[in-house]
Formats: structure tokens, C-alpha cells, sequence
């Protein structure tokens, strides 16, 4: 498992989860002089928008998730997407949180998948920060919070070898590997199967640095060529023109992570029999999870610096709908699997230990580490650092 992993996982994800956010707010944003109080408005989306891409791109917040760790379970990184998701104004019920997960780890999952090459997902991250900069264009201190991480990004991967980025998508393919939910915009284009499966092309540039197959080269013990041979292949190959730019700035050529709702498409999820299935053996996995007292410490440091905006005075939180109408919600709620859907744990940064019992008892009767005390200078705790943030 590489331990450079994590902030991939959790800024593409984040791409998706606002690409996703964007187009229903738009979809449900009423001209601002002829909205209600409980109506979105184009000021409301700008507001939503800024408020979670400044929560997610916290700079004590990206120094935690950028240390080489490993990958935590899926509920671990599901609870932090609630509490990102929730950072303004906008709440979303548990069936539409659950479909806006759906889609985000299924977009990303095919994106891996897609890679022409392993080092090429950082392509795909670069797409994503690009189109969240075009969010906040006119938002000059969040711009500068996510130009930070840009940098972030480059100075730790662009010297890794092309060994430690196949260890890197390796690891993101065995986090998603169960994961087979079905997505209508996926079936409609038919690269995913009525099982939740995709189907990877055989056609297509190849990857850069690489020629197109068809021709086999036969050399002797001095290293000489000495014969060649052509065979048939059965699909239709490219030579791409150019590699993508891993630079702050630049055209990326690779399309996938960029937004594929950028188009009015219907984004709806169904629940395949392997879903279900794998639902229906959720209650036989309760061993405990040997990185659970880790998973919680590392829960507590990084939920320290999310703050929910609890809204002030007479003013109310607008609630976002992801299905078409509000009895789809509610049946997704009452149909889905409870083992499918997860809690929001709030997470205290300075956790009494009461807390910690409460939150022991939800994650699986599972001890706590104690907190450490806090020091001065380099040693300082992360946790009091990010407190109050």
C-alpha cells in the first residue's frame, strides 16, 4: 500500500463531490428577485461554493492529509465528506449524502481505471483543481489557498518514479474494488454494465512515451535487431500528440477528471445486486479493524480544522435535494440498506472522555487513545493547532 495515496483520494473526490454540488444548485437556483426565503439563488451556489472549497483546501487542514499515511477505511473518509459537504449553508438529508458519495467515488473509480498510465492520475487531480479554481475565479484569498496546494502537489510527486505511481493507483483500485454502483449517465453512454462494472476500451491513444502494438522486435545476445514481426490487433490505437502539463499552469490534454455535468445530464444511482449482496455480508465482517484507534486519532486531527458554519441569527440553512423529486428522496431513504449508509460523527478536537467513550462505542467498543499533551514549538499538537480553526 503507498502512503502518497491519501491526497489524491480525498481531492478528487472533493472534485467530484463540487462539479456534483454545482450542477444541482444551478438546477435549482430561482432568479434572485423572484426567490422565496427557502429558495436557492445564484448567490446562494457562490456562497456554498466558497465556503466548502475554503474549508476543504484549510491549510493546517492539507498539511495533515499531505504526511505519508495510509489509506483509512471508507467510512473514515465518508465521515469527513459529510462534515466538508456541510460546511455552509446547504444540508442534505442522509439518502441524498449517500447518492452524492455514490457518485463521486464512482466518477473517480472509472478515472483510475482509465488512466493511460499511473503517473497520469496526477493529471487527473490538476484537471480537478483547475476546474475549482474556475469556481472561485473572483475569489482571490481561496485561489490562493488552492494555488498552495497546486504546489503542494508538485513538489511531492513530480519526483516520484513511474514504479511508486503504479503502487499509488494500485492502492486507489483496491479501495474502490467492491464498489459497484450503478450510474445512469455511465449505463447511457454504455461504459458500465447492468452490474455496476465498466467496461474499459480497447481502442485509443496509448500512453505517452509508449508506441502503438502491432509490431514485435526480435534482437540477439549483442543487443542487434535482427527480425521484426507484424500482427493484427484488435483495436484501433494513437499515438498521443503531446504529454499533458504537470505545471502549476498548462494544458493537461488528458479529458478524464474534468466535468462531466458541465452538460445537463440526469445523474441518478441505482443499487446493483452486487451492491446489495455485499450489503447483505456487511454484518458477518464485525472483526475489529487493528487501525481503528489509529483511524480515530487521524479522524480527530483532520475534523478539527472543518468547521461547520452553523447558520446566525434568523437566517436558515437551505436544503439541497440530488434526486428529482422529494418522494425519490424518500424512498431512497427507506429502500436503501442501512449497512450501506453511514452516520455523521462529529468529532471534537479536544475530546473529553465521555466523547471518547460515545465515539469508542459507535466505531466498533473500540479503545481510544488518550490525547497527547500539548507542547510548545515543534512538537506542538495538531490537535489544540487545529482547534478553533
Amino acid at each position: 500500500m503507498s502512503a502518497r495515496a491519501l491526497p489524491l483520494l480525498f481531492l478528487n473526490l472533493g472534485g467530484e463531490m463540487l462539479y456534483i454540488l454545482d450542477q444541482r444548485l444551478r438546477a435549482q437556483s430561482i432568479p434572485g428577485e423572484k426567490a422565496r426565503k427557502d429558495e436557492w439563488t445564484d448567490v446562494d451556489r457562490k456562497r456554498v461554493m466558497n465556503d466548502i472549497i475554503t474549508t476543504m483546501f484549510n491549510k493546517k487542514f492539507m498539511e495533515e492529509l499531505f504526511k505519508p499515511q495510509e489509506l483509512y477505511s471508507k467510512k473514515a473518509l465518508r465521515t469527513v465528506y459529510d462534515r466538508l459537504a456541510h460546511a455552509s449553508i446547504m444540508r442534505l438529508n442522509q439518502a441524498s449524502m449517500d447518492k452524492l458519495y455514490d457518485l463521486m467515488t464512482m466518477a473517480f473509480k472509472y478515472q483510475v481505471l482509465l488512466c493511460p498510465r499511473p503517473k497520469d492520475i496526477l493529471l487527473v487531480t490538476f484537471n480537478h483543481l483547475d476546474a475549482i479554481k474556475d469556481f472561485i475565479h473572483d475569489s482571490p484569498g481561496i485561489l490562493n489557498q488552492v494555488d498552495e496546494t497546486f504546489r503542494q502537489l508538485i513538489e511531492t510527486y513530480s519526483c516520484l518514479s513511474a514504479g511508486e505511481f503504479q503502487l499509488i493507483r494500485q492502492t486507489l483500485l483496491i479501495f474502490f474494488q467492491d464498489m459497484h454502483i450503478r450510474v445512469s449517465i455511465f449505463l447511457k453512454d454504455k461504459v458500465q454494465n447492468s452490474n455496476g462494472r465498466f467496461v474499459l476500451p480497447i481502442s485509443g491513444p496509448v500512453p505517452w512515451g509508449t508506441e502503438v502494438p502491432g509490431l514485435i522486435r526480435t534482437f540477439n545476445r549483442n543487443g542487434d535487431e535482427v527480425k521484426r514481426t507484424e500482427f493484427i490487433t484488435d483495436g484501433s490505437y494513437v499515438t498521443p500528440q503531446r504529454e499533458g502539463s504537470f505545471d502549476l499552469y498548462g494544458d493537461r490534454v488528458l479529458k478524464l477528471g474534468t466535468n462531466m455535468y458541465s452538460v445537463s445530464r440526469p445523474v441518478e444511482t441505482h443499487m446493483s445486486g452486487s451492491s446489495k449482496n455485499l450489503a447483505s455480508h456487511a454484518k458477518d465482517n464485525i472483526a475489529p479493524n487493528p487501525l481503528a484507534k489509529e483511524e480515530l486519532n487521524f479522524l480527530a486531527r483532520l475534523l478539527g480544522g472543518l468547521e461547520i458554519k452553523k447558520p446566525g441569527g434568523s437566517e436558515t440553512g437551505f436544503r439541497l435535494n440530488l434526486f428529482t423529486t422529494d418522494e425519490e428522496e424518500e424512498h431512497a431513504a427507506l429502500t436503501r440498506p442501512e449497512e450501506l449508509s453511514y452516520k455523521v460523527v462529529n468529532i471534537e478536537a479536544t475530546q473529553e472522555p465521555g466523547r471518547r467513550a460515545e465515539l469508542s462505542r459507535i466505531l466498533g467498543e473500540l479503545e481510544v487513545a488518550e490525547p497527547r499533551p500539548a507542547s510548545s514549538g515543534k512538537g506542538e499538537d495538531l490537535l489544540a493547532l487545529m482547534d478553533g480553526l
